[in-house]
């Protein structure tokens, strides 16, 4: 399958090489504002085609899936656009700036009838049924809370800093805190009790949260782009507690008994860089003839999206475009 990409960033280059390894996927096109720009990056990185114009790629009748790979900012417009040019989409985290960005692209989907998923590659990895497996084995008990954190220190890095491009910790990082509590604690949510400090420019610096579930389970998330963290994800249950190491791409799932031993140790499968479960879980959906996709599908996006907009309702934070 032909995959455009929207974006030559960091990322984009992590995407064009995993395309390069695979054998159902094809990195075909890249479309940046400037035509040196992509011309440059498909030399580089193996893309067959080259674009100045996003909409002069979402026009080829050739590009099968189109990954979006730029600042949060611009997600809304560029997946519209593909959307609107019937052309499936696989769009990086965080999906939008907000719940109704997100729930305007969704219907844009259904009426297209076109596929509509977000890249928040951990929801797609073997490690997380793996996970899943291990929770309902019931070697930790029933569980009962949760944490999750991750940081970076990031301040050089104008995509997360800038308030025009979305910036923030919450929506760079603390999305995939969210999304680990969320797999492993299913329940409806009953209460979020969040705060946060600001850098100058006015987005988030690090941010915490306490989430409660409707069955009186407890998450308790934290995202920083000040610091390093440990990235870990934990879960607490009746009979012991399991580890996940890193909450972004987990290398291991480890299991601890009561008694703080460790029982079980389970090494994440080979990978080419673990894009390319997040890809091929959308070529399948699409040869299913699907929308969305089973391992994250639009009502899980919409969730996320929406704790995300009550975190930065408390917060009193909103980005320049929300406020037009």
């Amino acid at each position: 399958m032909n995959i455009g990409i929207i974006g030559a960033g960091r990322i984009a280059v992590k995407m064009a090489h995993t395309l390069n390894k695979m054998s159902s996927a094809t990195a075909y096109a890249i479309a940046s504002r400037s035509l040196e720009k992509a011309e440059a990056f498909a030399k580089e990185h193996h893309v067959i085609k080259a674009y100045g114009s996003y909409e002069q790629m979402v026009s080829d009748p050739d590009v099968h899936l189109v990954y979006v790979a730029t600042p949060h900012s611009h997600h809304f417009d560029q997946v519209k656009l593909a959307l609107e040019h019937g052309k499936p989409v696989l769009c990086e985290k965080a999906f939008t700036l907000n719940a109704t960005q997100a729930k305007a692209l969704i219907e844009i989907s259904h009426k297209k009838n076109v596929l509509l998923a977000e890249a928040i590659w951990p929801k797609y990895l073997p490690i997380r049924t793996m996970l899943d497996e291990v929770i309902d084995s019931g070697i930790i008990g029933e569980v009962t809370s949760v944490t999750a954190n991750l940081g970076f220190y990031l301040l050089d890095k104008e995509r997360v800093t800038n308030p025009l491009l979305a910036g923030g910790a919450l929506l760079d990082l603390g999305v995939y805190a969210i999304n680990f509590a969320l797999m492993a604690i299913k329940s409806d949510i009953k209460n979020i009790e969040s705060s946060a400090t600001f850098l100058d420019t006015g987005v988030d610096a690090q941010n915490s949260a306490i989430v409660t579930f409707e069955d009186d389970k407890v998450a308790l998330l934290h995202s920083t782009q000040l610091a390093y963290t440990d990235k870990r994800g934990m879960l607490f249950g009746s009979k012991g507690y399991l580890e996940l190491v890193d909450v972004t791409n987990p290398q291991s799932i480890k299991v601890f008994d009561k008694n703080y031993q460790l029982v079980k140790e389970l090494a994440r499968p080979e990978q080419i860089t673990g894009f390319e479960y997040q890809v091929q879980a959308c070529i399948d959906a699409i040869n299913a003839g699907e929308i969305e996709c089973k391992a994250h599908p639009h009502s899980e996006i919409l969730r996320v999206m929406n704790i995300m907009d009550e975190m930065r309702r408390q917060w009193g934070m909103h980005y320049p475009m929300e406020c037009n």
